[in-house]
């Protein structure tokens, strides 16, 4: 039976300073250690959106407040959900950002690999794929790049965002993935059980 799962997406660009300010509070010692490592504005900003983000997807699906929901840190991977406790296994989730938009996927029955990308054609987009792209990508790439311009960039993004969501997800082959509309993005969704049609959506921090 598909598993169904939340994908919310927010433009972080529009939340106001003072709004951001408070959302800190939110955060646990380690992630209030983690966002003074970073450099950009844009950076912490993205992350303060997204761990927000994650508290509010998690709120809805375990039924807490989001003030309640403690994570903690681990070096080079997502954050562990340490409180509320939860039978019956952990939810999955996972964090993305690109741009302005921070997004956030969460299931109670599958783990989770979403990468979200701002689609840009003015980046070498060969040079890039010679970059990342394995053979069997490259093989895929060569035939994109005979398209049109907008399917081709449009290709190659989805390949981009589908390699990042199943390396987040943590399988090389196999699992489940589904790019998603979205006007700027190439959002990809992967998993390890099959979703229910999940939809992108769109909101606001409170």
């Amino acid at each position: 039976m598909p598993a169904p799962a939340l994908l919310w997406l927010v433009d972080a660009a529009a939340v106001a300073d003072d709004d951001l300010l408070r959302f800190r509070g939110w955060l646990e010692p380690g992630e209030t250690a983690r966002y003074q490592r970073f450099v950009r504005a844009q950076r912490q900003r993205q992350f303060v959106v997204g761990r927000v983000l994650l508290r509010l997807v998690l709120s809805r699906l375990l039924g807490a407040a989001p003030q309640d929901i403690r994570l903690e840190e681990q070096i080079a991977k997502a954050p562990r959900l340490i409180a509320p406790a939860v039978k019956g296994g952990l939810p999955g989730f996972s964090i993305a950002h690109s741009g302005r938009w921070v997004a956030c996927a969460a299931s109670a029955q599958t783990a989770l690999g979403l990468d979200i990308e701002m689609m840009d054609a003015g980046r070498d987009l060969a040079a890039l794929a010679e970059q990342a792209f394995d053979s069997a990508e490259m093989a895929q790439w060569q035939r994109l790049r005979t398209l049109p311009d907008a399917q081709r960039v449009e290709g190659f993004y989805r390949l981009w965002s589908e390699k990042e969501a199943r390396f987040k997800l943590g399988l090389a082959a196999g699992g489940h993935c589904v790019a998603l509309p979205h006007a700027e993005l190439s959002v990809v969704l992967c998993s390890e059980l099959p979703l229910d049609q999940p939809k992108v959506e769109i909101v606001t921090l409170p």
